[in-house]
């Protein structure tokens, strides 16, 4: 791997993104969280908005998880969420090792060990908030990350332990020769994110194209990696709307543990429960909704009722879902 070419690349043609404009782990860790799962485009929105509210560990902690979910409504895989001020919780607790401050090597002999050991953060995460906040060189491993490596070895299934090791070994080099490690990671992913992408690589742009096995190879570069099978489960389920006279619906907070955990909504029943059918005889079949996530398809019958009392669902935090489900047991 060309490591000034890289470097010299990233810094001419990397888009620019307001996280990239900051050192404050807060923001950088709200970014790679949000980044997760969120494409980048939506996710900056996303990314302001929070911030702009909680520019702080501690104003997250202080704030209920109502409000956060409310902010994050639209983003998806709301977990997320729940585990970030879960976060905020937990090293704000006064009780707890963190002192009110995220890891940090002014107080920690192991940055990344450390961020590991907060609620809902992994290997890329903790390596990616030390290394682009605190400039430990601790290589990332994400998708865009593999993708890169498997095309500059040329390898279909490249195991987790060899792209882990090879892309420190990459931040070692880079580190050798005064590439910052937080521009490093941050080249390695970009180049996978914007040239070395899955279907249509540009290979005559890429910085490191002549040490790349991938690009003259028979089978072409998008051959690497191999891509994984994906098994998808459907589940058919009902909605449970029930309305009260001035069409506002009864909603329910789901528990943390639950799917869609902390937000609101109506109730959801197996669509082979047994208690379908008494559920059915007070209430309308108004439509169906189908609503796809990582590995799952819901198939959801709307079915409407009547209640005395309903709410506003703008004044609740919903999912996407829901609020397909509410705007079809409306329209009905």
């Amino acid at each position: 791997m060309n490591v000034k070419a890289l470097a010299r690349w990233y810094a001419n043609e990397s888009r620019d993104l307001p996280w990239r404009a900051t050192s404050d782990p807060w923001a950088i860790l709200l970014s790679e969280v949000l980044l997760q799962q969120t494409q980048v485009a939506r996710g900056i929105g996303y990314w302001r908005r929070i911030l702009n509210r909680f520019p702080t560990v501690t104003s997250m902690a202080e704030a209920d998880l109502d409000e956060v979910m409310h902010l994050w409504q639209g983003a998806g895989y709301y977990a997320r969420g729940r585990r970030l001020h879960a976060l905020a919780v937990e090293v704000c607790d006064p009780e707890g090792p963190w002192n009110g401050a995220l890891p940090s090597p002014s107080t920690s002999d192991d940055t990344v060990a450390d961020f590991q050991r907060l609620p809902g953060i992994g290997p890329y995460t903790a390596a990616a908030v030390a290394s682009i906040a605190h400039e430990v060189p601790a290589a990332v491993v994400d998708g865009n990350v593999r993708r890169v490596v498997a095309r500059q070895t040329a390898t279909v299934q490249p195991t987790a332990g060899d792209v882990t090791s090879l892309a420190q070994a990459w931040m070692d080099g880079a580190h050798e020769r005064n590439v910052a490690p937080s521009v490093w990671n941050q080249a390695v992913m970009e180049l996978g994110a914007t040239v070395c992408t899955p279907r249509a690589p540009t290979c005559s742009a890429c910085p490191v194209q002549q040490g790349c096995m991938a690009r003259d190879h028979t089978n072409g570069p998008t051959a690497f990696p191999a891509p994984a099978k994906r098994r998808v489960i459907t589940e058919r389920v009902l909605a449970l709307v029930d309305v009260d006279a001035q069409g506002r619906p009864r909603l329910f907070q789901r528990p943390t543990e639950a799917r869609f955990g902390g937000l609101w909504g109506p109730r959801y029943l197996d669509a082979n429960g047994p208690e379908v059918a008494h559920e059915c005889e007070r209430r309308t079949k108004v439509g169906e909704v189908v609503h796809l996530l990582s590995h799952r398809r819901l198939e959801i019958e709307v079915w409407v009722g009547q209640t005395e009392h309903g709410v506003d669902p703008a004044s609740k935090a919903i999912s996407t879902l829901d609020e397909r489900v509410l705007n079809l047991a409306k329209g009905g």
